[in-house]
């Protein structure tokens, strides 16, 4: 009610006839408070549940599509990482779906203010992310998978992408491939363009002139359909390297399907390394970024934040790249 009042401009009186329907306000202030008191998680009738904030609760809300969300290993690995964390304590988590920007933050609200949750783990990082600047607002402690950020109020955890699309880009580099293209993940993801700014900064530096990034969804499907358009060109590459492992799978289906030997006449390389990349024939040489550790430090330091403690922006382990058989040298054409 002190926080209500205070954005309202209003006593912590007003706050209450207008939050209980009670005369003494007029229906400008009404509306003004009840409006406020929306935005920071309160419901008409919410209870308290105090007992939940006590035990430390996590909560995550899921915003993206169906397929991208069964279809590969990263949710399992990032759970299992997460599960593992709070299996040291009595905290549990709370997952939730949303269709949208509008609905995602309606679920933290109502977190916040019924309780619910004692912070938030935030997914996939956009750019232009209005989201950490809404929660901080909301007053629901949270720490966002990504980044860095460089703020204070939001730490994030985050995996050197990087580096490890310099390595990449390095090894093809040697193999004598000047011909490469970077299947991304969706354009809005502030993943995606860390990675794209890498991926051109790196190009440029071992003087790959015919290297560029296109965009797909990172479904199996996206990853087929883009490499057949991307190898019916004039000039088709000679390496593919794909965002996630399923389209990097799709991919290779694709390739030999239009009758491209892997890797004598094409090299596949796949972020995200699973079993997925060692199933398929040629094995996929991969970036295994450490995905359970992402989700384990998340939760240490959303707990840390929770409790009242501090937190920075923190790091994982580097990713590691391992070379399989869908890389080799590149084709005499």
């Amino acid at each position: 009610m002190r926080e209500i009042a205070a954005r309202a401009g209003v006593s912590q009186g007003a706050v209450s006839y207008a939050l209980n329907g009670r005369r003494g306000v007029s229906e400008a202030t009404r509306n003004r408070v009840v409006e406020i008191a929306r935005q920071l998680g309160w419901t008409p009738g919410g209870g308290t549940h105090r007992h939940v904030r006590r035990s430390g609760a996590l909560g995550m809300v899921v915003n993206r599509p169906a397929a991208a969300l069964t279809g590969g290993p990263f949710f399992g690995a990032l759970m299992s990482g997460i599960q593992r964390e709070l299996v040291t304590g009595s905290a549990s988590l709370l997952i939730q779906a949303a269709p949208g920007h509008s609905a995602e933050l309606e679920i933290y609200r109502r977190w916040h203010g019924e309780q619910t949750v004692g912070g938030v783990l935030l997914l996939d990082l956009r750019i232009g992310d209005t989201r950490p600047d809404e929660l901080a607002a909301i007053g629901l402690p949270a720490v966002a998978l990504g980044g860095p950020l460089g703020r204070s109020d939001v730490p994030s955890v985050w995996m050197d992408d990087r580096q490890a699309m310099r390595g990449v880009l390095e090894y093809l580099a040697a193999l004598g491939h000047r011909s490469v293209v970077r299947v991304a993940g969706p354009e809005s993801f502030l993943q995606t363009r860390s990675r794209t700014e890498a991926f051109a900064a790196a190009a440029g530096r071992l003087g790959l002139a015919d290297a560029r990034t296109v965009y797909a969804d990172y479904t199996d499907d996206g990853g087929a359909d883009t490499t057949r358009r991307i190898l019916k060109s004039k000039r088709p590459p000679t390496a593919l390297v794909f965002d996630n492992e399923v389209m990097a799978v799709g991919g290779l289906a694709a390739a030999q399907g239009l009758g491209f030997g892997v890797p004598a006449d094409l090299s596949v390389v796949a972020w995200d390394d699973s079993a997925l990349c060692r199933l398929v024939r040629p094995a996929l040489s991969a970036v295994h970024r450490p995905i359970a550790e992402l989700g384990a430090l998340a939760a240490a330091v959303l707990r840390r934040v929770i409790d009242g403690g501090t937190a920075a922006d923190t790091a994982t382990s580097a990713p590691v790249f391992a070379v399989r058989g869908s890389t080799g040298p590149v084709p005499r054409r």
